[in-house]
């Protein structure tokens, strides 16, 4: 009998063989053709990449949705041994690891940017640009006020963390926060009350949970709107427009897809799944949760407050 145990317990459950793959590929390059298609035709005010993009969309939600629901029938007929679930483990950290460096990426372009690019068209450093290469007016101070168009950059000095603004909207920045941190905090009592198989309790910080996620994402379309109707700041606003959009732009991307995972959890709760010794779901759920409360705070000081 221990022999047997020790067998199933370092051999590996190979499903059936499946399709899966093959349309969640199709379904991604569906959609990230159509992205593309969309964006470079969205001035003409074509609408073929976006209906691609959207059914590439649905194509990437079904195949999910039915992959995972396979997944968590086999964990439920108990065909998941111990290896198996370590390879969940290693195969989700290595998935952390990936959007670490994805956002390392982007960082690294604002401290490029910030730190050694701007200074240089200053004239500083041995690769200072010095002549009459520039616009009379710019100043090598962060963010970039100065503009060859001063339409397209209004008033992008006036930071929306800025305490000098009166403006409720100067401080959405820091809700947000608020809002983050308590959501890091609410997801880990949801962890506890599974370890303390307290149903109820689960069930109650998930939903708590997934409402802020809500409430970031809503006011974070809040801030957009006060970016492009008071503040001037857009896409079109130079390096400091780009930056801004694209590291705020794709964490709200993962607070869109965290939020759905986490209410996906939330079913799952509700229907009765998870034990306090078999609960890998909720936990990449959480892990993948905090690691993006880490990056916002990494965002908020280095977007918003330096």
């Amino acid at each position: 009998m221990s022999s047997s145990t020790e067998l199933d317990n370092s051999t590996y459950y190979v499903p059936e063989q499946g399709w899966y793959p093959v349309f969640l590929a199709f379904g991604l390059m569906l959609l990230v053709t159509g992205l593309a298609g969309f964006l470079n035709d969205i001035k003409n005010g074509s609408a073929g990449g976006w209906t691609q993009s959207i059914i590439g969309f649905l194509v990437v939600s079904f195949v999910l949705y039915s992959w995972f629901s396979k997944v968590v029938e086999e964990n439920a007929a108990g065909m998941n041994n111990a290896t198996l679930k370590k390879s969940y483990v290693w195969g989700m950290g290595w998935f952390i690891f990936s959007e670490v460096m994805f956002f390392a990426a982007f960082f690294g372009a604002l401290f490029y940017v910030r730190a050694l690019v701007v200074p240089w068209l200053g004239g500083e450093g041995d690769k200072g640009i010095i002549g009459d290469y520039l616009w009379p007016a710019f100043e090598s101070t962060w963010p970039v006020v100065a503009n060859p168009n001063a339409e397209l950059f209004i008033n992008p000095g006036e930071s929306m963390a800025s305490p000098g603004v009166t403006n409720w909207g100067a401080y959405l920045p820091f809700y947000n926060t608020v809002i983050l941190l308590t959501s890091s905090v609410t997801i880990h009592f949801a962890h506890d009350a599974i370890k303390a198989e307290n149903r109820k309790k689960l069930i109650g910080w998930l939903a708590v949970t997934v409402v802020l996620g809500i409430i970031f994402l809503i006011l974070q379309v809040e801030e957009y709107i006060h970016a492009y109707a008071v503040l001037g700041l857009t896409l079109d606003s130079g390096i400091y427009g780009s930056t801004f959009f694209l590291l705020t732009g794709f964490h709200g991307f993962h607070v869109t897809m965290g939020t759905f995972i986490i209410f996906v959890q939330l079913i799952r709760a509700i229907k009765g799944h998870f034990t306090a010794n078999d609960c890998f779901g909720f936990e990449s759920a959480s892990w993948y949760w905090h690691f993006v409360d880490v990056v916002w705070v990494g965002l908020f000081i280095f977007v918003y407050v330096l």
